[in-house]
């Protein structure tokens, strides 16, 4: 049976896939619903002995099985150590993935896409996790990416455009779920930051280091003397990277929530730069943004239109290149298809063909050159039928024309 210990939090590490078998905690906690957790341990931290965390050793560490945000929590209120309940070292992996999933609390919320890829459907089933109504629990990424490409060249054919509500839905269902630990930074955001602090405190940017970066150890990355952290770390554990630094006289200019950093800022003695300028990272999470350092002493908080200025140029830059202009195709007025008169559907238009009006066709000559085709296929109408269907359609930037052999059939059907 489990044992009840206190336990150093140097010795607890977070489950992130180091216990064979099994995957990393599928849970996260967005910044509102972080923010109450902690304020729930520090309100009332007898809580702790209720729930204790639940573990298991591994190697000379503890993974958290059950807890995983409350230990971060845990780490961000300076807790030096934390009950856990210590499961046998012989536990059966495949008790522990039914732990793992049991002993979620309310706090967080189930971060579908590791779920998807890295757990068993019919386990969480099995466990009675109630999975979302869509999830099809046989989908895979080939499908998704098969799924991807027919929006694509339905978007190239003309037949649908971004608004369409079937590709929104299709959108929302596969979008992965942010979290603020998965913030990286783009690029260009990065090197507007880095140049502003250079220029602004006059610091060469041979001296900077990023020691965040997907499987780092900060605390055992070389800081050389002199050096500068100027990088985005995990938002959940900023207040533990802080006092670290001060703890070792490290220079840092970080990264920071807007809606945290103040109090971080406040509690241990650093300068926090209100910029709150809005960052797209590279998970799609968009973030306002601040920053919070301790090369300055003076201000426990000040404004900096130059650095919102210079991040809201780099982040207009990183949206951009986000939407890409797809190329929109309109078929003549002669071709008439399903996703077409869905269109019209939805829009309260009254359209017809009757089987002596059209002919099947499944692309035109046009497109067969270029190894293209008509979605699902469509009909080439008659003349009278193009001119009522004009109406209704919508322009669009390119034109797919007829042949010579397909105005000669549309010529026969006009007769």
């Amino acid at each position: 049976m489990e044992n009840v210990q206190n336990i150093s939090i140097t010795k607890l590490e977070l489950n992130n896939g180091q216990v064979e078998g099994l995957p990393k905690n599928p849970r996260f906690i967005r910044d509102e619903r972080y923010k109450a957790l902690v304020k729930s341990i520090e309100d009332a931290p007898e809580m702790l002995r209720l729930r204790e965390l639940l573990v298991v050793e591994h190697g000379s560490k503890f993974v958290v099985i059950g807890g995983n945000m409350r230990l971060r929590a845990c780490k961000e209120l300076g807790m030096e150590t934390v009950p856990c309940k210590v499961l046998p070292a012989d536990t059966p992996v495949a008790k522990l993935r039914e732990y793992a999933i049991k002993d979620n609390n309310g706090f967080g919320e189930d971060d579908w896409d590791i779920l998807a890829n890295e757990w068993d459907a019919e386990e969480l089933q099995d466990w009675g996790m109630e999975l979302p109504m869509d999830w099809d629990v046989e989908s895979s990424e080939d499908e998704i990416e098969r799924k991807a490409r027919e929006f694509q060249e339905r978007m190239e054919a003309g037949e649908i455009d971004e608004d369409d509500e079937e590709y929104q839905e299709f959108l929302e269902k596969f979008k992965l779920k942010k979290t603020t630990d998965d913030c990286y930074t783009p690029a260009v955001v990065y090197e507007a930051v880095a140049n502003w602090v250079s220029e602004t405190y006059r610091i060469d940017r041979k001296h900077f280091e990023r020691p965040f970066y997907p499987g780092g150890d900060y605390q055992k990355a070389d800081y050389p003397k002199g050096c500068v952290v100027v990088d985005n770390p995990p938002f959940s554990i900023l207040a533990e990277i802080t006092r670290f630094y001060k703890k070792h006289n490290i220079r840092f200019f970080l990264f920071a929530p807007r809606i945290s950093n103040l109090s971080v800022a406040s509690s241990q003695g650093f300068t926090n730069l209100c910029v709150g300028a809005g960052i797209t990272y590279d998970n799609g999470a968009i973030v306002p943004t601040s920053f919070i350092t301790n090369i300055e002493s003076d201000y426990i908080a000040k404004s900096s239109p130059s650095l919102y200025k210079a991040v809201t140029e780099a982040n207009e830059k990183v949206q951009a290149g986000l939407h890409r202009q797809i190329p929109k195709y309109e078929y003549p007025n002669a071709v008439v298809t399903a996703a077409m008169l869905s269109k019209y559907s939805k829009y309260d238009v009254e359209y017809g063909v009757k089987f002596n009006e059209c002919r099947y066709i499944s692309e035109l000559d046009a497109q067969k050159k270029v190894g293209k085709a008509i979605y699902a296929g469509g009909l080439l109408v008659s003349n009278d039928k193009a001119a009522e269907k004009a109406a209704a359609e919508k322009a669009a930037a390119t034109q797919w024309p007829l042949s010579e052999r397909e105005e000669k059939i549309i010529a026969e059907l006009s007769q």
